[in-house]
């Protein structure tokens, strides 16, 4: 919403300067998005006549004139502009004028001097040399009111800011000059002026037969026939000048009128050339199949959805949008069909977007329009186009039109003065909210403590307790509410030894040469399918974006996003983690205050890696990162614990190189490669490793324990054991963990190591030879051969009684 300080000065002018009405707006939640001077800085121009005019001696286009500046002297200026003519007004730059910077970006001073032997004393001006507009067919000619030697910055009234507001879409009531005059005057007391307008005086009785069919479209239609307009008048230079600081470009007089009213009270109005128009108007939902050519000259297809204003032969308009090319007036337009409404804001709401394109109309009529003041709208153009386009004597005013078939219904809010209060934080009594109210329009009626408040016609913002809560803290001032400390019991709270933070968790993480992302928790839903086999994912109400329009289950579609995202940018290795909370359908969840019924949150952590195992340098061969470099990270995080993996398959994961992740007998996540669908889906050159834990798991860790140091000397032993393919090198050791726990005699092994497989030459197709290290030691004494081929040969038996392997 962009207007001028000057107009807005008219309706309401508080003693405050620019800069403090501007805060005050901003303060008020008008946001003042920019404060802009309607002219750039020059000095020394006045208003000028020119008395004579002769050829330029030397030159054939340029002219000598004597220019009256009001001083008593004519002062002697060639000029070259086409339309210099005795008696004109023109705004002139005398001896020792700053004019604004010409295309150097130096200010440009006028002297006296010689052009082609002749004396000037002075410069006369076009709009684009005061930088007022591109205008630059010839000099800026004034009107002949205009007073001779008057200061054009003041004459012109360019001592004017430009006010840009930005408003949020529930402040429609400040769409207009009126509205924003109306919250200036609420916030400093000063008293409002209304835009004068006078009821016309009807000279002719004609009506036109108006139809409202669709009452849940249109609640109220007013219109009004006048005969004999001067279309081709000029638009009066104070309206042009309020028009094009608002940011409208003057088009002719009879829009010109539409657009300032529409600027000045907030309603959009149209202005039909009656003469177009076959017989009656029908305002109504459109059909499937019709068309209408627009103002802006798109032909647009109407549908069931969109309002139509229609003839007994076509469609005139879009409700409540733009008007339509066949009834538009023009400079030969006579008879004019004036029509201002109320239109549901429902009704509006995405039509205009629907064809790609936004009106000040819609923009306006789809957040809500005062439905009271229809006929003061039509009384106020009225007097406007018989003042500008023709006078009285010409001009015939028929009767005011005004059909009502369904306004809303205005129902009182309630507010308790101990809620707002309580709110606030400020102590305000009831005499103080009744003031606010009183100053902002509100009719209230009022209990001790309690306030019943009806919102005027031309408030649709306000509709519940904390609506009326927000415009008593806005009148009284957000900076007036008094910055206190909170006062809450602290108490110093000692974390348990026993759990991890996830800030400790990022810092390890990171460590572990991974970077962190963030990013949102909004999907799209094929990658739902993709990644999890989600077919029913949680599906959001109101989308940010059509792509964001479900909650994740998996962190690692993201992930892989991101890695797509940088091999874009040339970043060929990569190593990326989150921590971020999945969204999960579960019926057990209860509501509560950190969860909401029938869905649970947990929090897991998600990395992603892709490229060289490390930075290309000269002590290590490069090699591209694989599933063992990851799991060994992951085993590093869980440390001490000890971690199991098992192969599974995962919608996610390739179907041979992937497992399952287990720890203390409880499934924590998924490790694996991208499936070979994926990544050719994804464009992927190389299959990253990606893998998914939860965070309880990684957070819950155990306390140190004191575990003696043995001083004897380590045994090594290896074995080399037999057993088919389908035997997973897990299962030896689930079997050699199970024989270390209960078997006395394997107490005194260490640790476990596979260093080899061997499969070919001397064994069956279907089998394979895994070669295991293993480290004995004893705490108390130097092991003896008897004990550790004990040992030995208790783990021997039990992998071949449990899982048929056998010593090679």
């Amino acid at each position: 919403m962009q207007f001028s300080e000057n107009w807005l000065r008219t309706m309401v002018d508080p003693k405050m300067t620019s800069d403090e009405l501007a805060h005050l707006l901003t303060m008020s939640g008008l946001e003042v998005e920019e404060v802009e001077e309607v002219a750039p800085p020059f000095n020394n121009v006045v208003v000028a006549e020119i008395r004579s005019i002769v050829k330029h001696p030397d030159a054939d286009r340029l002219n000598v004139c004597q220019v009256d500046v009001g001083t008593g002297t004519l002062l002697n200026i060639v000029c070259g502009a086409p339309n210099v003519r005795v008696g004109m007004k023109v705004p002139c730059a005398m001896a020792g004028a700053i004019l604004p910077p010409g295309a150097d970006g130096k200010p440009f001073e006028i002297k006296v001097g010689k052009l082609r032997g002749v004396e000037s004393q002075g410069m006369l001006c076009s709009a684009r040399e005061l930088k007022l507009s591109e205008e630059h067919g010839g000099l800026l000619d004034l009107p002949e009111d205009a007073q001779v030697g008057q200061n054009f910055r003041d004459y012109f009234q360019l001592n004017d800011l430009k006010f840009t507001i930005k408003l949020t879409p529930n402040k429609a009531d400040c769409l207009s000059v009126l509205g924003v005059a109306r919250e200036v005057s609420a916030l400093t007391g000063t008293p409002l002026t209304l835009p004068e307008h006078h009821v016309a005086a009807v000279t002719l009785q004609d009506k036109l037969a108006i139809k409202i069919s669709a009452p849940d479209l249109c609640g109220r239609f007013t219109g009004r026939i006048i005969r004999g307009v001067n279309a081709k008048a000029p638009t009066p230079d104070w309206m042009r000048q309020r028009l094009e600081r608002s940011g409208q470009r003057p088009i002719s007089a009879l829009v010109d009128i539409s657009n300032y009213v529409m600027l000045e009270m907030g309603r959009p109005s149209h202005v039909f050339d009656l003469d177009k128009i076959h017989g009656g108007l029908d305002i109504r939902w459109g059909k499937s199949g019709e068309s209408l050519k627009l103002l802006n000259g798109n032909t647009v297809a109407v549908d069931e959805w969109v309002g139509v204003i229609a003839d007994d032969k076509e469609i005139e308009s879009l409700a409540g949008i733009m008007g339509g090319d066949s009834t538009a007036v023009t400079l030969d337009t006579q008879n004019i069909y004036l029509e201002a409404a109320f239109w549901w804001p429902q009704a509006i709401q995405g039509r205009a977007r629907k064809y790609n394109f936004s009106t000040d109309a819609a923009h306006r009529f789809e957040r809500g329009v005062d439905y009271a003041t229809t006929v003061e709208h039509i009384e106020r153009i009225t007097t406007l186009i018989v003042e500008i386009c023709g006078g009285a004597e010409h001009v015939k005013v028929g009767p005011v039109d005004d059909h009502i078939v369904n306004l809303p219904k205005r129902q009182s809010v309630r507010m308790r003065t101990a809620r707002a209060v309580k709110i606030i934080g400020v102590a305000l009594t009831d005499a103080q909210i009744a003031d606010i109210f009183t100053r902002l329009g509100l009719a209230f009626t009022q209990e001790p403590g309690l306030f019943q408040v009806t919102p005027p016609s031309y408030r649709f913002d306000i509709e519940i307790e904390e609506d009326l809560i927000e415009e008593v803290v806005r009148v009284y001032g957000f900076e007036n509410i008094p910055a206190l400390p909170p006062v809450a019991a602290n108490g110093m709270l000692i974390a348990a030894e026993n759990h991890r933070s996830l800030f400790t968790l990022r810092r390890q993480v990171a460590d572990l040469d991974y970077q962190e992302v963030v990013n949102y928790s909004f999907v799209e839903e094929i990658w739902e399918k993709d990644f999890s086999g989600n077919d029913a994912p949680i599906k959001l109400q109101n989308p940010i974006a059509s792509q964001m329009s479900v909650m994740r289950t998996s962190l690692i579609a993201s992930l892989v996003a991101n890695a797509r995202y940088n091999l874009n940018r040339k970043i060929a290795r990569i190593r990326i983690f989150e921590i971020a909370a999945v969204y999960l359908r579960n019926t057990d969840v209860p509501d509560g205050p950190l969860t909401i019924a029938g869905y649970d949150q947990p929090k897991r952590l998600a990395g992603l890696a892709y490229g060289a195992v490390a930075d290309e340098q000269w002590g290590q061969a490069s090699r591209n990162v694989d599933f063992f470099d990851v799991k060994a990270d992951l085993e590093a995080l869980f440390a001490p614990k000890i971690l199991r993996f098992i192969k599974t398959e995962h919608p996610a994961l390739h179907p041979g190189r992937s497992a399952r992740i287990e720890c203390d007998d409880q499934f924590v996540g998924i490790i694996g490669e991208l499936h070979p669908r994926l990544q050719q889906k994804y464009d992927l050159p190389l299959a990253p490793v990606v893998f998914e834990v939860e965070t309880v798991s990684l957070q819950a860790i155990s306390l140190p324990v004191y575990q003696e140091i043995s001083k004897f000397q380590t045994v090594i032993r290896d074995l080399a054991l037999v057993a088919k393919n389908s035997i997973s090198m897990q299962d030896f050791l689930d079997v050699f963990a199970s024989e270390i726990k209960n078997n006395e005699a394997c107490k005194i092994v260490q640790a476990i190591v596979l260093f080899d497989e061997y499969r070919g030459k001397g064994l069956e197709s279907d089998e394979k030879s895994l070669a295991f290290r293993f480290s004995l030691q004893d705490t108390q004494s130097t092991l003896q051969d008897e004990t550790v081929d004990a040992a030995m040969t208790a783990l021997i038996s039990a992998v071949n009684h449990k899982i048929g392997a056998r010593l090679r």
